[in-house]
């Protein structure tokens, strides 16, 4: 199967480095050239270098058009779902901590197979499919099955199987396997943006019972702009786990592993929080108050400031933090943490504070001491960040970090901090 020409593919590799939208114009049109495509390549090739960059440096990899690169996984999410699984299904004593950044490294899981039912442009079942024997994609668009089965050859992954047809008919015929993904289409028949787990494509919710049937664990993305604990309810006790990742401090992705009851009584899952590095786990059960009724006091000496990274936020396991860390919230719905001392390895930003005060004329002269510029943050605040900024008159940057917030005793409070 040939999908780009010899001429199409010297143009993209002599001009991979420049603007798609210069060349658009000035191009000149070659016989046989696919210019479209060619363009498609480079744009492809220019997101992947950042977001994909072992699809980046395999030179016979075919991009989609410019929306699917948009829309599809990192390389960091992407090994890490790999990493799920091959957790999931090793015995303990071989688990790996993490999955090796390079691809011929990674051994597989002898005659273990795989199903990804949702399988679009491949970067998830790609990385997926190297810890299995037996690995296979199912999509019901023809392009992204061509893509597919010239790109996973590209990237040496024999054990791949194409099937080219809707994965709900797919699932109901196939036999059982180890490991079955699914990323449910999150647009309606109109293309707009739907978020609720019975308004994508598939429906989960209705293929829970056949999923649990024929896979030993089925590990489900979705929204991050869903509630975590209206998912796992919604599943009726069968969510094993529940990991909320992120990179860059922005949250990228809700997934789900589902999983056979071991117990009469539904256990409650575990959530794991990654934001790259950043890392932290826990038993959902024993952490489901954001703040403890009546909460930690304050320590008499606030000198470090805390934030969550985003995939805390979204847990919303604030006394889990409280404990683990030793800081203490600074009040009931701000999640912000201060502390006597430094803390290491806080799932977060530190900050090492040098002033606190209240919202009255002297406070805020003591704190801005000529301050010109400052980085302007609120939690739990009356003001939004750029009215705080205008009523302060600061610009925009500089080292100073500044934190409007509610105390402990619903006191709107100021902290002029720098980042440590």
């Amino acid at each position: 199967m040939t999908i780009m020409n010899d001429e199409t593919r010297e143009f993209v590799a002599m001009h991979r480095n420049e603007d798609v939208r210069e060349l658009a114009l000035k191009a000149k049109r070659v016989e046989g050239l696919d210019l479209p495509l060619a363009l498609d390549q480079i744009a492809g090739w220019q997101i992947a270098r950042k977001k994909l960059p072992q699809w980046a440096s395999c030179e016979g990899i075919v991009y989609p058009p410019h929306i699917s690169m948009e829309q599809c996984s990192s390389q960091f999410t992407a090994q890490y779902k790999s990493e799920i699984a091959q957790t999931l299904l090793a015995p303990a004593a071989t688990v790996r901590a993490r999955v090796s950044d390079s691809p011929e490294s990674d051994t597989l899981v002898a005659r273990r197979a795989m199903v990804d039912l949702t399988g679009g442009f491949g970067v998830d079942f790609s990385y997926l499919a190297r810890g299995f024997s037996q690995a296979t994609y199912v999509e019901r668009q023809r392009h992204l099955c061509d893509l597919a089965e010239h790109n996973m050859v590209a990237l040496g992954l024999d054990q791949a199987r194409i099937v080219c047809g809707d994965g709900v008919e797919y699932l109901r015929q196939m036999g059982p396997v180890d490991f079955i993904y699914l990323d449910p289409a999150r647009r309606d028949e109109h293309g707009s943006r739907t978020y609720a787990i019975e308004d994508c494509t598939p429906n989960v919710l209705e293929l829970r019972d056949l999923l649990l049937a024929k896979s030993q664990y089925t590990l489900v993305k979705l929204s991050p702009m869903l509630d975590w604990r209206k998912a796992v309810a919604d599943f009726d006790g069968t969510v094993r786990e529940v990991h909320i990742v992120a990179t860059g401090n922005e949250c990228k992705e809700l997934l789900l592993v589902l999983g056979q009851q071991v117990h009469e009584e539904p256990s409650a899952p575990r959530v794991f929080c990654v934001n790259d590095n950043q890392r932290i786990d826990y038993d959902s059960a024993a952490y489901t108050q954001g703040l403890r009724i009546g909460g930690k006091p304050l320590p008499e000496a606030k000198n470090y400031l805390y934030e969550p990274n985003a995939s805390i936020m979204k847990a919303g396991c604030f006394d889990l933090v409280e404990e683990r860390f030793g800081v203490t919230q600074v009040g009931p719905s701000s999640h912000l943490f201060v502390s006597a001392t430094p803390v290491a390895d806080f799932p977060g930003r530190g900050f090492a504070i040098e002033a606190i005060g209240g919202m009255n004329k002297k406070d805020i002269k003591r704190l801005l001491n000529g301050t010109k510029q400052a980085n302007i943050a609120v939690r739990n605040f009356p003001l939004t960040a750029p009215q705080l900024r205008k009523k302060l008159k600061l610009a925009d940057g500089g080292p100073v970090y500044l934190f409007g917030t509610t105390m402990q005793g619903c006191d709107h409070v100021l902290l002029r901090t720098s980042k440590i």
